[in-house]
């Protein structure tokens, strides 16, 4: 009984640690919006609502480590990405930023009729080499989430990286917690550290507004809600499927996966994800 015990704390122990310790692939992506949220909202009447599919990307790289199952599960090629781009160009789409999207819900500007947003989770290095460059080429806008505590690591944007592109007029610079912690459930002072200071830090060390947020792996609550609301957030994404932007879910809007897709079957995904269960509260 006694070993027993000990196991049973040291596997808790090693989930906690991993939960809110960066290590996304170490948790599912919450996918459907949990039932208090639902509850809360069940009899409130959007007033405003927008059809913007947001993109959601992590690493576009060449993996260099075939081994790296996790890092290539979650990657598209830089080429891939160039004509995804392109696609979305000749399509007539208009690239937009969140705080763009806020503003609309908040009736302080108009859209254009076929609007995107183009979201980079967690702040990889390889936005800067690799998608920065083709943002350029096409002179299109892109949302990236950093996490402070993870800048200047090998694997994620310097300092000077971020000052650039949050200058270049291209990139807005949202904020994906301090961690890349879990916020679901999480004690409110530690979620407050975790999603006020994230905006108070990037705003402070780069000399910019934040305004727009990410939940890691997509998890979020009625107090988090309330918490990303508080610390002065006008827009935040989740990891749930859709594309329907609301003034009722403007703090867990919906994202599109790619997924790899060009030309043809990715203009069906962006029209097509548009079924009932995705549908417009």
């Amino acid at each position: 009984m006694k070993y027993a015990l000990i196991f049973i704390v040291l596997i808790l122990t090693i989930f906690l640690f991993y939960k809110n310790s960066g290590f996304r692939q170490s948790i599912p992506d919450v996918v459907k919006i949990p039932d208090e949220v639902q509850q809360s909202i069940k009899n409130v009447k959007p007033q405003k609502t927008f059809r913007v599919p947001i993109l959601m990307y992590h690493y576009v790289e060449y993996v260099k480590d075939q081994g790296d199952t996790i890092r290539k599960s979650l990657n598209l090629e830089p080429h891939v990405f160039d004509l995804e781009i392109k696609t979305l160009k000749e399509a007539g789409y208009s690239f937009i930023t969140l705080s763009d999207l806020a503003e609309a819900l908040d009736n302080k500007r108009s859209l254009p009729s076929k609007s995107i947003v183009l979201t980079f989770d967690d702040g990889y290095r390889d936005f800067y080499t690799d998608v920065y460059p083709i943002l350029k080429k096409y002179q299109v806008k892109a949302v990236v989430f950093v996490i402070p505590n993870f800048i200047d690591r090998p694997d994620n944007l310097t300092g000077p990286m971020i000052s650039e592109i949050s200058k270049s007029g291209l990139v807005e610079i949202g904020a994906h917690t301090m961690n890349h912690s879990y916020l679901s459930g999480l004690p409110l002072e530690r979620m407050r550290y975790e999603v006020e200071q994230s905006r108070e830090y990037l705003e402070k060390a780069f000399n910019i507004k934040v305004t727009s947020f990410a939940y890691p792996y997509g998890a979020f609550d009625n107090a988090s809600i309330d918490m990303v609301k508080k610390s002065g957030f006008t827009a935040a994404v989740s990891t749930i499927p859709g594309v329907f932007a609301q003034d009722i879910n403007r703090l867990f809007l919906y994202r599109v996966r790619p997924g790899g897709r060009i030309g043809v079957d990715l203009l069906d995904l962006l029209e097509k994800t548009n079924l009932a269960k995705y549908q417009a509260f």
